[in-house]
């Protein structure tokens, strides 16, 4: 039976630990969806995979750093301004990333990258909150199914 790469359940572990975090702010969770977010779907969290890089080789290990991106996305709903919504969802998302940085023995550890803030005047204003986080893990060279 086929196995998902390391990668892929990188993926699925932090898109499984947002969930709880998502919902306890009444927020939808997305993973790099196609289309984009609408008001009905917000306040929302999204994640996408943006980069993998090889930062060393040696003795048939691989070591990879997955950059992503995680995404607060707010309306406008008085009193509160979408910023300070997006911001106490990306608040919660990173004190959820924080808590397991070696998120169940997947990955070498977690590092926060950057953030940005985007408000934008659309039919209701939005506000976005886009952060990125690089995750070190590790893999045979010949299995991207193995963590060593």
């Amino acid at each position: 039976m086929a196995r998902n790469s390391i990668r892929e359940q990188i993926l699925l572990a932090v898109v499984a630990a947002l969930r709880p975090s998502a919902a306890s702010l009444g927020a939808t969770l997305h993973r790099s969806p196609t289309v984009a977010i609408s008001r009905e779907q917000c306040p929302a969290l999204v994640v996408f995979p943006e980069l993998e890089a090889i930062t060393e080789r040696a003795n048939g290990r691989v070591t990879r750093e997955l950059t992503l991106r995680i995404t607060a996305l707010a309306r406008a709903v008085a009193p509160a301004a979408p910023e300070t919504e997006a911001d106490q969802l990306l608040t919660s998302a990173h004190a959820t990333l924080m808590a397991d940085v070696n998120l169940g023995g997947l990955a070498l550890g977690i590092k926060e990258v950057e953030c940005e803030w985007d408000v934008e005047d659309a039919d209701a204003v939005a506000a976005a909150i886009p952060a990125r986080y690089c995750i070190t893990y590790r893999t045979l060279a010949t299995d991207l199914t193995r963590v060593t």
